[in-house]
């Protein structure tokens, strides 16, 4: 991950495995806004509930798992198992047993362990355990458990997810040596991924801020179902009469929104302009900034302003890798959806409430539409034949007719009068 800004991390060394830790050290967060919450109007009748208390009542969810079984089922974190790797740490796939010496099919899963050395510390391995640990969605990354250990040898802190096989929606657009996601896929993947989003901004006691939605943490499992993953950098949105959140400018460059990166203030439309941009990269099979290409094409948002979704040049910016096989009505709602994301003032973005439904419509008009050119198609197909057969049919008894009537003229006797018959000389 390339951060607009270095982390700081001020945390100090935790007690082993402390349920308690989670919640002190939340506490000093500047982001937390558990105080905010309290000092509310005399007049409510209850405040919501804070990351903090909501993560407590749920905390038991979550296995706490020793070094030592991360080494084991990790084979003591082979590089033969790495599967990726982030400003967190890599990440390794392994196999966990049941715990307590329960009986039970071993788990696949994907173990990321914390780099001493990294980008990312502490604080945003405890932000990942703490939003992991609440929210519940199906195109959320499920956390199964985490690792906390302190010892002479320094700290050891890792977190263990549903193993997802098919790696990340970057690997499979970008990629060139990857199969082509087909236009429905793409469709069906970024549909999911922003019902993730819009679950995260109103789907829980507490608005949650992504702040870092980009291909690379859209992950796919075996079906390519889109889950969320990498909340190191999430954070609880504004509560009361509050319209941000101050924090430090952190995230990717080319997908942190504007005002974000000039201001610091974050709010749930900071998710919505990132959105915008994969959505441009859904449509191109490009990144956002693609240092190889004519200095033109290397921002993909400048590029696209070209080509206007109501333009006839509209179709040159969608990924050639598709054939032709999508739907061109489509592709022009998408991006204008996408231009609706990215306009400057994050007021006039639509919520992804709003998002879901119009990709949601998108793809209906898709599928109707390739309906209709597929019964179109066999319409066609099937009048060609028929006309192809009655061409046989007519050719054949032409040809059979005029055959019969040159043999006829053959066999037929010639008669001479015997007043025409030839001279001899």
């Amino acid at each position: 991950m390339r951060c607009l800004f270095p982390f700081k991390d001020k945390s100090k060394s935790p007690k082993r495995n402390s349920s308690l830790e989670f919640r002190n050290q939340n506490s000093s967060n500047s982001d937390n806004t558990a105080v905010n919450r309290a000092m509310k109007s005399a007049g409510s009748v209850s405040s919501p509930r804070s990351l903090p208390e909501i993560y407590k009542e749920r905390e038991h969810n979550l296995r706490v798992f020793s070094f030592s079984e991360l080494r084991s089922a990790t084979n003591d974190f082979n590089k033969l198992l790495k599967i990726g790797e982030g400003g967190f740490g890599r990440v390794y796939k392994g196999t966990i047993r049941p715990p307590n010496g329960e009986e039970g099919e071993p788990t696949v899963v994907a173990i990321k362990k914390l780099n001493k050395h990294g980008l990312q510390g502490h604080k945003e391995w405890l932000a990942e355990v703490q939003f992991l640990g609440v929210v519940e969605h199906p195109n959320l990354v499920k956390l199964l458990g985490y690792c906390s250990v302190d010892s002479d040898r320094g700290i050891q802190r890792a977190l263990v997810y549903e193993y997802l096989p098919n790696k990340s929606l970057e690997e499979h657009l970008f990629h060139r040596v990857s199969t082509t996601l087909p236009w429905k896929t793409r469709l069906e993947i970024i549909l999911g991924a922003a019902q993730g989003l819009a679950y995260l901004h109103k789907g829980l006691e507490i608005q949650v801020i992504y702040r870092d939605f980009k291909c690379s943490n859209v992950l796919l499992d075996e079906n390519f179902k889109p889950k969320l993953s990498d909340f190191g950098l999430a954070r609880e949105g504004p509560i009361g009469d509050r319209t941000h959140v101050s924090t430090a400018v952190v995230g990717t460059y080319g997908y942190a929104a504007p005002e974000y990166v000039d201001t610091g203030h974050l709010t749930i439309k900071s998710d919505i302009y990132s959105f915008g941009v994969v959505l441009y990269e859904i449509l191109t099979g490009r990144r956002t900034v693609e240092r190889n290409r004519p200095s033109m094409e290397q921002k993909l948002l400048e590029w696209v302003k070209q080509y206007p979704a109501d333009s006839n040049r509209f179709s040159m910016i969608i990924d050639p890798r598709l054939r032709d096989q999508y739907s061109i009505a489509t592709a022009r709602k998408i991006a204008k959806l996408a231009d609706s994301c990215l306009v400057k003032n994050p007021k006039d973005r639509p919520t992804m409430t709003q998002v879901v439904e119009i990709l949601k419509q998108a793809m209906d008009d898709s599928e109707e539409g390739s309906s209709n050119e597929k019964r179109s198609s066999k319409s066609s197909t099937s009048n060609a034949v028929a006309l192809k057969k009655h061409l046989h049919q007519v050719g054949v008894t032409g040809t059979t007719s005029k055959m019969t009537r040159l043999s006829q003229r053959r066999e037929t006797p010639v008669k001479v009068s015997k007043h025409e018959k030839f001279s001899e000389k």
